[in-house]
C-alpha cells in the first residue's frame, strides 16, 4: 500500500488523487461550452461596468452677472444739412466776381456772388414801364378815364345842364301862353322835344363819368395790369438771383465756379449751410423698423474720426420701404448738435439707434441661450452636472441676453462643449477654459 500524500490540505491516498484527477478531467472534457459561456458573460459584464462609468464632457461655462443691456439697431445714415441754401443761376450769365471761398463761414446779408446782370436790368426796366402803363390805365377805370378825358367831360356835363334848365324854362313859358293863347300847341311840342334832348345828353354825360367802360373792358384792363406786375416781379427775381446774398449765418460748404466762369440756366452757384447743426438720415433695413420710436437715442460714428462720437435723438420714423441697393429699407432722421462743424454734408457715417437700455439686471452670454418650443432654456452647472432651467428673458443683443426670471444670480450656465457632443439635462461636465 502506498504512502498517503498531502493533496488540497486533505491527506488523499494516492490511487484516490489519480481517480479524481481523471474525474476531473472528464467533466471539463464534457462540460467546456460551459465554461466558456461563463467567461463571455462575464467579459460582457465587465466590459458594460466599464462603458457606464461615463467620462465628464469639457464644456465652456459663464456665469450670470447683473449689468448693462442694450438692444440696438445698427446701419448706416448719411450727413445732410439741417438748414441748406442753394444758389443757381437763372438765366445764362457769367460769373462777375467773386467775394467768398468754399469753406468760408459767413453772414446773414453778405454779399457772395456777383453774376453779369445787364440784360436782367433791361428786363426789369421794360417790365416796369408795362407795369406802370397798366397801373394808369387802371387808375383810369377808377376815375372815368385820364384827368384831361375826366375834365372834358364834366365841362360838357356843365352846358348839357344850362341846356336842360333853359329848354325846361322855355317849355314852362310857352305852356302859360298857351293857356293864355298866345301860343300853339306845335310850339309847346317842340319846347318839349328840346327838353327831352337837353335831359338825354345830361343822363349820358353823368354816366360817362360814372361808368363809362364795360365789365368785358374793366376785366381786359385789369388782366393786363396782373400780366405786367407778374413779369416785374419775375425780373425782380431773376436781379435778386444774380447778385447773391448769404440768406443767414452759415458756411459756404460747396462753390464750384471762378470769376469769368460761363453758367447755363439752373447750373448750381454755391451751397450753404447752417452746420452747427446737422441732420443724419439713417437706412434702416426692413425687419428692424418696428423697433424704432421717435426720441430713442441715436449715437454716430466716423471713421474719418475714429474714437469719436456724436449723440442725438430719432426725430422721425419710416413712413415707407423702398428699394436701396440690394436692401429694402425705410430712412429714418435726426438732429444732432455739431459745434465744432467736424460733421460735413454727404459724409457716410456709421448709425446705431438703441431701442431699449436696460440696468443693473441679470445677464448671460447669448450663446447659452437655446429654444425648446417657444420655451427659452438654459443648462446651469451644478456639482459638475447639467441642471435644465426653463427662463423667462426680456431684451437680448448680439452678446447677451436678460433673464428676468428661472435663473439665480451668478449662476454658472453652460455655453457649448469643446467635444461637438450635445448637451442635455444630467450630463456629466468639466469646465475648461
Amino acid at each position: 500500500m502506498q504512502p498517503a500524500r498531502k493533496y488540497d490540505d486533505r491527506v488523499v491516498p494516492s490511487g484516490l488523487r489519480m481517480t479524481l484527477s481523471s474525474t476531473n478531467r472528464g467533466f471539463l472534457t464534457r462540460h467546456r461550452w460551459l465554461l466558456w459561456t461563463a467567461g463571455i458573460v462575464a467579459a460582457v459584464i465587465v466590459l458594460a461596468s466599464f462603458m457606464s462609468r461615463e467620462d465628464p464632457v469639457p464644456v465652456r461655462a459663464a456665469v450670470a452677472t447683473r449689468g448693462t443691456i442694450r438692444s440696438v439697431v445698427s446701419t448706416n445714415g448719411k450727413i445732410e444739412p439741417l438748414q441748406n441754401f442753394e444758389a443757381r443761376t437763372p438765366i445764362g450769365t457769367t460769373v462777375k466776381r467773386v467775394f467768398i471761398k468754399e469753406g468760408d463761414h459767413v453772414r446773414k446779408g453778405q454779399f457772395l456772388v456777383e453774376l453779369d446782370d445787364a440784360e436782367a436790368r433791361s428786363q426789369a426796366s421794360r417790365a416796369l414801364a408795362q407795369l406802370r402803363s397798366a397801373d394808369v390805365a387802371v387808375t383810369g377805370l377808377r376815375t372815368g378815364g385820364t384827368q384831361e378825358e375826366v375834365f372834358t367831360t364834366e365841362s360838357d356835363l356843365a352846358k348839357a345842364r344850362t341846356a336842360q334848365d333853359a329848354a325846361q324854362h322855355n317849355l314852362d313859358a310857352l305852356r302859360r301862353l298857351q293857356q293864355e293863347g298866345s301860343a300853339s300847341s306845335g310850339e309847346v311840342v317842340v319846347a318839349e322835344n328840346q327838353l327831352a334832348r337837353a335831359q338825354a345828353d345830361v343822363k349820358l354825360l353823368e354816366q360817362k363819368l360814372k361808368d363809362r367802360y364795360s365789365q368785358p373792358e374793366i376785366a381786359g384792363v385789369r388782366a393786363r395790369q396782373a400780366e405786367a406786375q407778374s413779369a416785374y416781379s419775375a425780373a425782380e427775381d431773376v436781379l435778386a438771383k444774380l447778385n447773391i446774398r448769404a440768406p443767414f449765418d452759415g458756411v459756404v460748404y460747396s462753390l464750384p465756379v471762378r470769376r469769368g466762369n460761363y453758367l447755363n440756366p439752373g447750373d448750381l452757384v454755391l451751397q450753404e449751410a447752417d452746420l452747427s447743426k446737422v441732420q443724419v438720415r439713417a437706412f434702416v433695413d426692413e425687419p428692424d423698423i418696428g423697433r424704432l420710436e421717435p426720441g430713442q437715442k441715436v449715437e454716430i460714428s466716423w471713421d474719418g474720426m475714429p474714437g469719436r462720437q456724436w449723440e442725438g435723438k430719432l426725430t422721425s420714423i419710416p413712413s415707407i420701404v423702398r428699394l436701396r441697393g440690394a436692401r429694402n429699407i425705410g430712412e429714418t432722421t435726426c438732429v444732432v448738435s455739431n459745434a465744432d462743424f467736424k460733421l460735413l454734408p454727404n459724409t457716410n457715417v456709421n448709425v446705431t439707434i438703441v431701442t431699449a437700455e436696460h440696468h443693473d439686471v441679470l445677464t448671460v452670454p447669448r450663446e447659452a441661450i437655446r429654444q425648446d418650443d417657444a420655451q427659452p432654456y438654459l443648462f446651469q452647472i451644478v456639482d459638475d452636472r447639467l441642471q435644465r432651467r426653463d427662463i423667462q428673458m426680456s431684451i437680448a443683443n448680439l452678446t447677451k441676453a436678460e433673464v428676468t426670471s428661472g435663473l439665480p444670480e451668478n449662476a454658472r450656465v453652460a455655453l457649448v462643449s469643446t467635444n461637438s457632443k450635445p448637451l442635455r439635462d444630467g450630463l456629466a461636465v468639466r469646465v475648461v477654459p
